[in-house]
């Protein structure tokens, strides 16, 4: 969980910690993820001059770090922050939260089932962990729903109140692109033709991280609507979708044609 006090960072991991303390030399930080207390040298402070550390680092600021060394029998953890790339730095930051979150997510499950952190963690959340990441798990119930976890061998009972703390709590991104699809059928039940090639198309792609929509734009134009979590699914949904539309008209005796909307 958040404090891994057993535990010890490797060479080369990027930690966040807490500047406690700030001296001529350096500055004392503990890390957040281990609870314990690292050195950041002056040198490893910044690749320019230093007039007055504190214009780099200041007590209660939350930085993340590369760990240089650890000496395990002397407790002694020597750190950079001059060796962390901007990349490195909003990853960091982005793992770490999402850490936090799940750790609040997991204490919403323990509340709904009545047991403790601990033993949801041991009974289901080291599970998650292992196969997809705690967070990431959490997400993958968002958009599966409990068959997500069940799958992976969690009880029903356990992966239902995962799933629905998950819908409770977290909102998933979504992306959306479009296209416009031109189609023509003269047929007397024409119109029932195209309604049920909108329909049937959509139902093919039903899922719960996806949302197909149809709107008339002026006949024989239409427009197909796709959100999804990433662009790439979206983009793959929607040359599905088109493509099935256009197939069943064709099938009938119309005609239809589909162009991409940048």
């Amino acid at each position: 969980m958040t404090e891994r006090k057993s535990e010890w960072p490797e060479p080369g991991d990027l930690v966040i910690a807490t500047v406690e303390i700030v001296t001529d030399y350096g500055a004392y930080a503990k890390l957040d993820e281990y609870g314990k207390r690292g050195l950041l040298h002056v040198s490893e402070i910044s690749s320019s001059w230093i007039r007055n550390i504190r214009d780099f680092v200041r007590e209660g600021q939350k930085v993340v770090l590369k760990v240089l060394r650890v000496d395990m029998e002397k407790g002694h953890i020597d750190l950079s922050l001059r060796r962390v790339t901007k990349r490195e730095k909003i990853e960091k930051i982005k793992v770490w939260k999402q850490d936090r979150k799940a750790e609040t997510l997991l204490r919403g499950v323990a509340e709904k089932l009545g047991l403790s952190v601990e033993e949801v963690y041991a009974k289901a959340g080291a599970l998650i962990e292992e196969k997809y990441g705690l967070y990431e798990g959490f997400e993958k119930a968002v958009k599966e729903g409990p068959e997500a976890l069940t799958k992976i061998g969690m009880p029903q009972n356990f992966a239902e109140a995962f799933a629905a703390v998950a819908e409770e709590r977290i909102h998933v991104k979504m992306v959306k692109v479009k296209g416009m699809l031109e189609i023509r059928c003269i047929k007397p039940n024409g119109v029932k033709i195209i309604k049920n090639a909108f329909l049937n198309a959509g139902k093919a792609e039903k899922a719960k991280d996806v949302e197909v929509r149809f709107y008339v734009i002026a006949a024989p134009k239409y427009s197909v609507e796709v959100s999804a979590e990433n662009y790439k699914r979206a983009e793959e949904i929607l040359q599905r979708v088109a493509q099935n539309v256009v197939s069943n008209i064709v099938k009938a005796g119309g005609q239809g044609v589909f162009r991409r909307e940048k």
